[in-house]
């Protein structure tokens, strides 16, 4: 909310901490220019971090929130997001976004700009808004959780990879993951009953996403939000190269049309086991194992979005 171009959260934000991961690709030369735009547009900040060891990134979260600052701006890519939202989860402090990184799908979802200097104007007359998190486990995320090839695509993106090439590392890692990749039988169990038991074999990629994009872009589902209190799941088969690379294209615009190689569904909650324990990939990094259980926590995170986003669309 608005009140007199000051963020409104339950009272006036009167203490906010800039957090920035220095590591993420564009983080470390931020940092000093989203400090001075934030205090040109009245942001009270109280703390500034800029974080050259990411492994501190929890530890001086939780220092921040526990110091009773009432805004964490926090900048870094969607790994860095992930990471954090195990901190701000249920919590009633806000986030807002620079979005740093490599893909900024998080971002992309909740419509910041992507330059600093908007972003930064989102922080200080933006609104603040409730998002889903998904959860894999005990582990929350903002974007998408996999098993299989995307997995494999986060063994092979280094951050000297995301530093060096951008947003091509993506599909630089995709070609690595491809000839390594080994296929596997998976099935879906859905608690809640919404759909019947499932067991899938020769698979690529089971995915289970939580925003409106992941990987650089790709749309989950052309109507997915991140306020819907749904997961978008994806199974994707083995196939020729010809006909994966078609597939991939398709699934790029947010289609949910079944096929010979994709299965759609959409849940509250499914449990995931595979033939073999798998990692899981949970917005770009590798913190769980199949079999996991997948859920939706309701309206979970406060994030600062423009004024003209009302929705997960």
């Amino acid at each position: 909310m608005i009140e007199g171009g000051t963020i409104r959260y339950d009272g006036h934000v009167t203490k906010a901490a800039l957090i920035v991961n220095a590591n993420s690709r564009s983080g470390a030369r931020a940092c000093s220019d989203a400090e001075d735009l934030l205090r040109e547009m009245d942001v009270p900040l109280h703390a500034v971090h800029p974080l050259r060891d990411p492994s501190r990134l929890l530890e001086v979260v939780e220092g921040a929130v526990d110091a009773g600052h009432d805004l964490i701006v926090l900048g870094g890519g969607d790994g860095t997001v992930s990471s954090v939202v195990d901190v701000l989860a249920h919590r009633e402090v806000p986030m807002g976004l620079l979005p740093l990184g490599t893909a900024n799908d998080f971002a992309r979802t909740m419509h910041i700009p992507a330059d600093l200097d908007g972003a930064c104007r989102t922080i200080a007359r933006g609104h603040v808004v409730d998002v889903d998190l998904g959860l894999c486990g005990r582990n929350y995320y903002v974007n998408r959780a996999s098993a299989g090839l995307g997995a494999a695509v986060a063994e092979h993106m280094s951050p000297r990879l995301k530093r060096r090439i951008g947003p091509l590392a993506y599909p630089v890692a995709t070609a690595r993951a491809l000839r390594k990749h080994r296929p596997f039988t998976a099935t879906l169990e859905f608690p809640e009953g919404d759909h019947e038991s499932l067991t899938f074999t020769d698979l690529l990629q089971i995915s289970v996403a939580n925003g409106r994009y992941f990987g650089g872009g790709q749309l989950a589902a052309q109507d997915a939000g991140i306020d819907d209190a749904m997961l978008d799941v994806s199974v994707l088969r083995n196939g020729s190269p010809l006909r994966l690379l078609s597939m991939a294209r398709e699934l790029r615009t947010g289609s949910t049309t079944d096929s010979s190689l994709v299965t759609h569904l959409r849940t509250g909650k499914v449990e995931v086991r595979t033939d073999a324990e798998l990692p899981i990939n949970i917005d770009g990094e590798l913190v769980a194992n199949t079999p996991q259980l997948f859920s939706v926590a309701s309206n979970a995170l406060h994030v600062i979005a423009p004024p003209t986003w009302t929705d997960g669309g």
